[in-house]
């Protein structure tokens, strides 16, 4: 069975998903393919001021911006979203108006249409099958993403409010405690 791209959803991590990199995470994805899928993990800040980090687009940032570890590989590379007060097709959006911004290109050209913009450093990767097959593994809860996910100012209670917004069930388990035999 062929599976549909995930682009511009999130990937919620199911409590049975134990690695280290990935529990309890929140994915938002900006690829996937039949080669293989890309995404950022939205729920872990670093505590890093972004605009010292990557001082090329701190003037698209506020002073209390922090860099996310977007996931574990490359995690010295950088990924930058952007919120465009005004899209213009040319910017690929993803989901609304969420688009990645290049960082190597300069500012000032985006930078009157540029409301917001978060820094990822890493990202997470799947080859060619791989993350339709932890989806068939029921590793990953699938949501539609929205824009204000990729600018959650609480972060850390994201895996929680979106399971939330999921209904019943995914309220349950976003009620559970991190380690159930504390329980």
């Amino acid at each position: 069975m062929e599976q549909t791209s995930l682009k511009g959803q999130l990937l919620i991590a199911t409590p049975s998903l134990l690695d280290p990199n990935f529990r309890r995470s929140v994915v938002f994805v900006l690829e996937h393919t039949p080669e293989g899928a890309v995404g950022v993990v939205l729920n872990r800040p670093t505590g890093v001021a972004a605009g010292e980090a990557v001082p090329e687009l701190a003037p698209l940032m506020h002073d209390d911006d922090q860099v996310f570890v977007g996931g574990p590989v490359q995690p010295r590379s950088v990924i930058a979203l952007a919120e465009f007060a005004q899209p213009d097709p040319a910017d690929e959006a993803i989901v609304g108006p969420i688009a990645p911004i290049d960082v190597g290109a300069g500012v000032d050209e985006v930078a009157e249409r540029v409301s917001r913009v978060r820094v990822f450093a890493g990202y997470a990767g799947w080859g060619e099958g791989q993350l339709d097959d932890e989806l068939t593994e029921e590793a990953w809860f699938t949501e539609p993403a929205l824009p204000g996910d990729v600018f959650a100012d609480d972060a850390e209670q994201l895996w929680n409010r979106v399971l939330g917004r999921m209904g019943s069930q995914y309220r349950l388990i976003a009620s559970m405690p991190d380690d159930p035999s504390l329980n």
